[in-house]
């Protein structure tokens, strides 16, 4: 069950949910239940051919890119689309984070871009991976409370590249030290290390602490989504693996809207295994989300490998409960394989 302090939410995450009226009782009379009239749907085999014809036409002239939106409670948040497959992806996913632009038909409910409107881009990736982006002089005109909402877009976005290592920013071909409304400081090379959505409630010496970025739970009933979150942990804390399992146990902010599935009571039963790139967590039994049928869910894992993907090294994560292996997730597959991190987030499809 997702768990925020008084949050709980059902344990079926990111599918839709179908509510079913039932017949009741009305002013006193039971009301009689009428058949719907019975209808007969005629499947024409060629129209059915060439829908899937032009879905494949379609898949081949996109390609599926992450990008980094603004959700309605202001949370920077990735959300899978498909953009026409064509040279310079890098430069073509900044001009889908314009307002008004491309992307406006696209934007998943109570999503906005993040680029001030009619803001030009152009980007130069070099040999070292660092990201030049240029923007027009239109790109000063965003709200101030914006401005690190941006700077993650932006960098969160170009960086999901593999030839993208870090993140560069110009304004009219003049090299930003700082944002030009607030004025936060911009350092030469902008990464993920940054983080990204970051909470620091209740750190009260942040020099001696470490950032981790976690997954927690957004959104609401039928359209539910991972956001990447970016906490302050104990520098005393030396495995950053306990350190992101620690956050998703112990939860977001209770001022936050988000979510976590995990229990408050559950434990790693040792230290974590990590043996080239794939890391092995061995969890009480309260990581079952389902007592009965012994099984994980599935969200909860996704939760887990998305947050562990985001330490350097890490590609694969294998799940035991009380030193076994032989587990299944709440759709009934068998967890018999380590779980590498999803192509894309936020797809719809988790």
């Amino acid at each position: 069950m997702f768990k925020n302090k008084a949050k709980i939410l059902g344990i079926t995450v990111l599918t839709s949910t179908v509510l079913l009226s039932g017949c009741g009782l009305f002013g006193g009379e039971t009301q009689k239940k009428i058949d719907p009239p019975k209808t007969t749907t005629v499947v024409d085999k060629k129209e059915a051919k060439e829908t899937t014809a032009a879905k494949k036409e379609n898949a081949k002239n996109t390609v599926q890119t992450e990008l980094y939106l603004i959700d309605k409670n202001g949370y920077v948040v990735p959300q899978t689309l498909a953009l026409p497959k064509e040279p310079g992806v890098a430069k073509l996913a900044l001009e889908y984070l314009v307002v008004n632009g491309p992307v406006t038909d696209m934007l998943p409910n109570d999503f906005r871009a993040v680029i001030p409107e009619d803001t030009d881009i152009s980007v130069n990736i070099d040999k070292d991976g660092v990201a030049t982006v240029n923007f027009s002089k239109e790109f000063k005109n965003y709200k101030a409370e914006d401005e690190m909402k941006i700077l993650q877009s932006v960098t969160w976005t170009l960086t999901q590249f593999d030839n993208v290592k870090s993140v560069a920013l110009k304004m009219n071909g003049t090299p930003l030290t700082k944002m030009p409304v607030k004025g936060t400081p911009i350092s030469e090379h902008l990464s993920r290390a940054s983080g990204i959505n970051i909470d620091t409630t209740d750190v009260v010496d942040i020099t001696n602490t470490k950032p981790v970025t976690v997954y927690y739970i957004g959104g609401e009933e039928g359209s539910y989504y991972y956001v990447p979150v970016t906490r302050r942990v104990s520098n005393k804390e030396k495995n950053n693996i306990v350190a992101v399992v620690n956050e998703l146990i112990q939860g977001p902010s209770e001022k936050s809207n988000l979510v976590s599935e995990f229990m408050s009571d559950v434990k790693l039963l040792e230290d974590p295994k990590n043996v080239n790139g794939q890391v092995t967590l061995n969890f009480n039994e309260n990581i079952y989300g389902s007592f009965e049928e012994k099984e994980i869910s599935q969200s909860l894992l996704n939760a887990l490998v998305l947050s562990l993907t985001e330490q350097k090294n890490i590609q694969k994560v294998a799940i035991q409960v009380k030193g076994k292996a032989e587990l299944k997730n709440d759709k009934g597959k068998k967890l018999s394989e380590p779980v590498t991190r999803p192509e894309k987030v936020n797809t719809g499809s988790f």
